[in-house]
């Protein structure tokens, strides 16, 4: 308990230096750590965040970040979308939910350069300790409901139709909590020197990581470890061909191995209930037929006792959408934000698609669950391109600058963004945002936020 309180302490001494250096420090910092807890807490972190950043104009000039246009592009767009959107109700509930995508980038530019020359660094440093403590919280919780009620889900994933009984709840997202940890992960794994409390949080957070169950985020961040161990260690520089020779082997042997080959090949064209990705609903009662990924794109009828592992329907969804793009008008303008279920819904019933019941959804009510294909579908081009643009952007700085930080966080999102629709919801919408304005504007050298 001492440890923690010390902990605490000098948390809350060093924020209040910090703050004294710029009023809005400490609520962005605030939004920050907020993210993973009840949105209610998020929202008045931001609504506090931008009241302080406009009182602090007082004393401050907004400071003009091309790169930070893009996100308020991206929203000025999608609320825009309202005005042709095939489901106009729909679109305007779903604004609210991006608007982190204008206020963010706006909050950033009332920072002085000073800020964000390398202070807000320093939120990075104590986010990630704030996570160590999250999934510490969670652990705790399920060995005790373990000891309770003797049931083992408490340790994986996330509970079903709304019932608490995973690791964590389901309004939470295990796959969303997947990439909160493990950007605290790179971040601890980044630190040139690594002390015995920081090789016990990256060992808390990895455990943390597994237990969650995302195969895609895991797998991420295990050769993303790699690349760190081979191009960014200490020793890493001294044998860096050797290490890009071993890094390649590792990958190729991964990709041909004869029973991961095996697994893809049966993922492909077997009736299996496993799969790459998680499954969209509860899992499969017995007696069921599971889709391979082949009747997935090709057949023209399912039946209501046809299951899709995840993969299997994220291949349908895709299959879907093209459809859709050649029989409606809406390349370039989408359907409107959010608007997009209207019309999943009338393939699913065309297709013949398990419609649920009362207690468990059916796969009508799914959305695509990839950003890519959402950004297409509901924004067309335009909001595709802008995707694309961040992405592209926050690739480029990170290769320039050799962060691995930035290179770790910017092939996170693009994963995750191939499983689902992360941006759609405003835990993955207000994270997104504020590391990307948080990565794109810091200008301190690599040296130096190795050495901070």
């Amino acid at each position: 308990m001492q440890l923690i309180y010390n902990y605490l302490n000098k948390l809350w001494n060093d924020l209040k230096i910090e703050n004294s250096f710029q009023g809005n420090y400490f609520f962005g910092f605030l939004f920050f750590i907020t993210i993973p807890l009840p949105l209610a807490f998020n929202n008045i972190a931001l609504v506090l965040w931008a009241i302080f950043s406009v009182l602090s104009l007082r004393k401050n000039t907004v400071y003009i970040n091309g790169y930070l246009l893009i996100p308020i592009l991206l929203f000025l767009w999608m609320a825009g979308s309202f005005f042709w959107s095939i489901d106009p109700i729909a679109t305007r509930k779903a604004i609210p939910k991006e608007i982190v995508l204008l206020i963010v980038p706006l909050n950033f530019m009332c920072y002085s350069k000073e800020v964000l020359a390398s202070k807000v660094t320093i939120w990075l440093k104590y986010y990630s300790h704030f996570m160590v403590f999250y999934a510490l919280f969670f652990l705790l919780r399920a060995v005790l409901r373990y000891v309770l009620l003797q049931e083992s889900s408490f340790f994986y994933y996330h509970g079903e139709n709304n019932v608490d009984s995973g690791l964590v709840p389901k309004l939470l997202n295990a796959i969303h909590v997947s990439v909160f940890i493990a950007v605290a992960f790179f971040w601890f794994l980044y630190q040139p020197k690594k002390s015995k409390t920081t090789l016990i949080a990256l060992g808390v957070l990895f455990l943390f990581l597994v237990l969650l169950s995302s195969k895609n985020i895991l797998l991420i961040t295990v050769l993303l470890t790699l690349f760190y161990i081979f191009y960014f260690s200490k020793t890493a520089n001294k044998m860096r061909l050797r290490n890009s020779i071993i890094f390649v082997i590792i990958i190729l042997t991964s990709m041909f191995y004869g029973k991961i080959k095996q697994r893809f090949d049966v993922e492909f064209q077997s009736n299996t209930n496993k799969s790459l990705s998680h499954d969209v609903i509860n899992q499969a009662p017995q007696g069921v037929h599971f889709v391979s990924i082949y009747e997935a794109w090709n057949n023209k009828s399912f039946t209501p006792n046809d299951y899709f592992p995840g993969t299997a329907f994220r291949v349908y969804q895709i299959r879907v959408f093209l459809e859709l793009i050649k029989e409606e008008p809406v390349f370039f303008t989408g359907f409107g934000l959010n608007a997009s279920f209207k019309k999943l819904e009338e393939k699913a019933i065309a297709y013949n698609l398990y419609q649920g019941t009362g207690k468990e959804d059916g796969y009508q009510n799914k959305n695509f669950h990839n950003q890519y294909v959402q950004n297409f579908a509901e924004l067309g081009l335009i909001g595709f391109v802008l995707l694309l643009s961040l992405l592209g952007i926050m690739l480029y700085k990170s290769f320039v600058k050799e962060n691995f930080l930035q290179i770790s966080f910017t092939i996170l999102m693009i994963s995750v963004f191939l499983t689902e629709s992360f941006l759609w919801r405003q835990r993955g919408v207000a994270f997104f945002t504020f590391i990307f304005c948080l990565l794109i504007t810091i200008k301190t050298p690599v040296k130096t936020l190795k050495e901070s």
